[in-house]
């Protein structure tokens, strides 16, 4: 969700200060965890808070976290497993670039800062949004290059680059996952400024494009909207190493009550009742066609058929293309009203957006929901954790529920949020069984460190790294054994990394023991040497012990080391 969203201070200013500055802020002693273990999710692996660890420095090294001694100090504990990301909006430069026409310098150490920020803080996934308006931050037959990106739609960056294929390789380079969100209807954003180009679907398919207020919004009852986007997404797929494929909560438009309104989003959010006089969606022309064809259901229905089409139909079209990437969806927070939990009230996504979550996760049509639970645990008519506990409770299908954050809240505003109300969150989210994630919306918060957010997460909920869970139904045969060597260097010990025969692999989980403590790290998968200083207290690591991870988080038998 975009709306009511504060414009970060300029990364620019993060960026001339160098890395070391822009971390400094979320730099802490590791404690213990803040939460007990929970059963773990369907499939290998175990709950954050079962074991700990710390992640991956910037320069090569392990940055290591105690995790407590294990009942068996001879084995460590399962690997802690919890999906940890951001969201990145491009559109309006929200969040990157942080403005239109950066040279592509700036834009790279921004998107640098941004992933050296995320590894900082022990998150493991970056949802960078790459088609905001029917355009796109990469190079496209299908949509023109986003304004967003270069001030005018349609113009490559100068000189050429992938910004997209950049994201990528950047953030597996250092561990983290990469997945690609698009806003799947909207076709005009109303910030735009500059004109659409001949190639936009606005000028192509003129019938599958509706002017509603400020926007354009391509029509979902139009079979030529779902099958660009869906071509759209594909395109990606095919052509890219994302991890995953994320669409976010904007399905039918959000009822505006005037021509000329910007969007309703900031309304639906404060939780009232919703009692506007609405401009009516213009789809007509495809509603007609869909009564003459001899279609029985009612407008609603019909319009959340539409929506369901195209859910369906990109969940089973990813999978086609590349079973390892995984399709999540973030809709608004609350149930349809028939089913909500007493207590609860406000706007209808059901009845005003026409998405249907709950039918979503009963037929499995996704591989993580991640709700946006916006409002705080306290606001009892919207309660953070009675609405977790609803979405838990529709998962039948047992895909993960990993809920929206509303991060950018702490800010002035006067419902501003404190930073311990999101570390509250992540602990109620922890406390449940199958709360095995979350997602910070948005990244800016955690750039600026507002309020301090980043040295209370890193010292209450990111002390250490955390592999993403895994998603058994999507396959569970795990990569072979790594083949791992260790000989002493310097005041370390240096290890060899090569994966077994096979299937490829994404990470490297790597448990070290100093004195009686387990410490974790992860290496991304296309290393090949990484380094674990000696303990100033312990000395070296007495014993080392590393599996193999891939893209779907399954976990190969473990091997351990002993140093040459």
């Amino acid at each position: 969700m975009e709306f009511n969203a504060k414009k970060r201070q300029s990364l620019a200013a993060c960026v001339a200060g160098g890395v070391a500055a822009l971390l400094s802020g979320c730099v802490s002693t590791p404690l213990p965890p803040a939460a007990p273990a929970q059963p773990a999710p369907p499939g290998p692996g175990a709950a954050p808070g079962s074991g700990t660890g710390a992640g991956m420095g910037a320069g090569g090294s392990a940055a290591t976290g105690s995790a407590g001694a294990p009942a068996d100090p001879a084995a460590p504990p399962p690997a802690p497993r919890e999906f940890r990301a951001a969201w990145v909006s491009t559109v309006a430069n929200i969040d990157w670039p942080s403005r239109a026409n950066l040279s592509v310098d700036k834009q790279q150490a921004e998107a640098l800062a941004i992933l050296d920020r995320a590894k900082a803080l022990n998150l493991n996934a970056i949802v960078l949004q790459v088609r905001p308006s029917a355009d796109a931050i990469y190079p496209s037959e299908l949509e023109p290059w986003s304004e967003f990106l270069t001030g005018q739609q349609g113009r490559a960056p100068r000189p050429l680059y992938d910004p997209l294929q950049f994201w990528i390789d950047q953030a597996h380079a250092r561990g983290l996952e990469l997945h690609a969100w698009f806003n799947p209807y909207r076709a005009r954003h109303a910030t735009a400024k500059s004109p659409l180009t001949p190639g936009h679907i606005a000028n192509t398919q003129p019938d599958a494009v509706k002017s509603y207020g400020r926007y354009l919004w391509m029509d979902p009852g139009e079979q030529a909207a779902l099958r660009h986007t869906l071509d759209v997404v594909l395109d990606v797929v095919r052509r890219y190493d994302i991890d995953g494929v994320h669409i976010d909560d904007y399905f039918y438009p959000y009822p505006i009550d005037a021509p000329n309104a910007a969007g309703a989003e900031s309304a639906a959010l404060d939780g009232g009742a919703w009692q506007k006089a609405e401009l009516e969606f213009p789809d007509q022309p495809s509603w007609q066609r869909y009564l003459l064809a001899g279609g029985q259901l009612d407008r609603a229905a019909w319009r959340r058929q539409n929506v369901n089409q195209l859910i369906e139909a990109l969940y089973k079209g990813i999978h086609r293309e590349k079973a390892w990437v995984r399709f999540g969806i973030s809709p608004f927070g609350i149930g349809r009203p028939d089913r909500r939990p007493a207590g609860i009230v406000g706007f209808s996504q059901y009845d005003k957006l026409y998405a249907d979550a709950e039918t979503w996760l009963a037929n499995g049509w996704l591989d993580y929901l991640a709700p946006q639970l916006y409002w705080p645990v306290a606001q009892a008519p919207q309660a953070f954790d009675v609405l977790l506990d609803y979405w838990l409770a529709q998962n039948t299908q047992r895909r993960h529920v990993w809920p929206g954050l509303y991060t950018s809240r702490i800010d002035n505003a006067g419902k501003a949020f404190p930073p311990e109300e999101i570390v509250k969150q992540i602990g109620v989210t922890r406390s449940r069984t199958g709360g095995h994630g979350h997602l910070h919306f948005s990244v800016a918060p955690l750039m600026e460190n507002r309020k301090g957010v980043c040295d209370q997460l890193k010292a209450q909920a990111y002390q250490y790294a955390a592999l993403v869970p895994a998603a058994p139904w999507l396959g569970t045969t795990p990569p072979a054994t790594p083949a791992v060597t260790a000989r002493r260097d310097g005041a370390g010990l240096a290890l060899k990394l090569a994966p077994g025969a096979g299937k490829a692999v994404a990470q490297y989980a790597v448990w070290s023991r100093y004195g009686n403590e387990w410490r974790f790290a992860v290496a991304p998968g296309a290393r090949t040497e990484l380094r674990l200083p000696d303990d100033g207290t312990a000395g070296a690591a007495s014993a080392v012990v590393v599996s193999a991870v891939d893209r779907l988080g399954n976990e190969s038998a473990r091997v351990t080391v002993a140093a040459a």
